[in-house]
């Protein structure tokens, strides 16, 4: 079925009309007859059966709620958060850390059925595996085996088993009704709620690392009581899985981002 066709087929299941394409991808604005405004995703079915599992889990928290879903063709229709400004729109850098950390505390629960989402660790170890037969990239193929250890290593210090965001960054935290800030799109995984940290300093350092990045780390570990090395490590787990996973979708990864975070953990 094309997306046009989804399109009308979801709109006389769900009563939905006014759509409005967000971005290159499958998502929509659109209204219901019986919700209001909406998001309509339509994506690999998969990934949006843990979604899908995750926020039922989280319903009435600062997660969006969802409305309808047909998991098996991969279609969600959620709660379009109003105004929706991302904290990416925040221009003052201590302030992004204060709102992260105040949507961070508290968030995450004990999954219903653990064995329903992957673990932090399978995440690493499949990236690891798959770059293991990219002969084209041995420095970041040998990058991700060091931070496959380093994972384990923090999955012994933060054993927690919680149910976590998995994408919790600055433009999946978005400004709802009365001033609260209001989460969207999980990804879905079980961890330690220190897992749902590093992809807020990646975030923060989209045009790459500088001199700030220390400062940051030290900002974090201090609000969030998560000792310093320990989110260098986390830090440096995600800046590989990152640069891997550019590298699978075929683009070039920037391999001197690994080495900064990298000499961190060495200084």
């Amino acid at each position: 079925m094309g997306r046009n066709n989804d399109l009308a087929y979801y709109a006389g299941q769900w009563g939905l009309s006014g759509f409005a394409q967000i971005g290159s991808g499958s998502i929509f604005h659109c209204k219901a007859e019986a919700h209001g405004a909406c998001v309509l995703k339509l994506g690999d079915p998969d990934e949006t059966n843990i979604a899908h599992r995750l926020l039922r889990e989280y319903h009435g928290t600062r997660f969006c709620a969802v409305y309808e879903a047909d998991p098996a063709n991969g279609a969600l229709l959620i709660e379009r958060i109003v105004p929706g400004t991302p904290l990416r729109a925040e221009p003052d850098r201590g302030r992004r850390i204060d709102l992260f950390c105040d949507v961070w505390r508290g968030l995450h629960r004990v999954p219903a059925d653990q064995t329903a989402y992957p673990a932090y660790l399978d995440w690493v170890s499949r990236i690891t595996e798959y770059m293991r037969g990219r002969e084209d990239h041995k420095i970041l193929c040998g990058k991700m085996a060091k931070a496959q250890r380093i994972c384990r290593g923090l999955c012994a210090r933060f054993p927690g088993e919680m149910l976590l965001h998995g994408d919790l960054h600055h433009d999946n935290i978005l400004l709802g009704g009365e001033g609260r800030w209001r989460v969207i799109d999980p990804k879905g995984v079980v961890g330690d709620v220190v897992f749902d940290i590093p992809r807020f300093i990646l975030n923060e350092f989209a045009d790459g690392f500088d001199e700030s990045l220390p400062r940051v780390i030290q900002t974090l570990s201090e609000k969030l009581h998560v000792p310093q090395n320990d989110l260098a490590r986390l830090t440096y787990v995600e800046t590989c899985m990152a640069h891997c996973w550019i590298t699978e979708d075929g683009q070039e990864a920037n391999v001197g981002q690994v080495l900064l975070i990298e000499k961190m953990l060495e200084d």
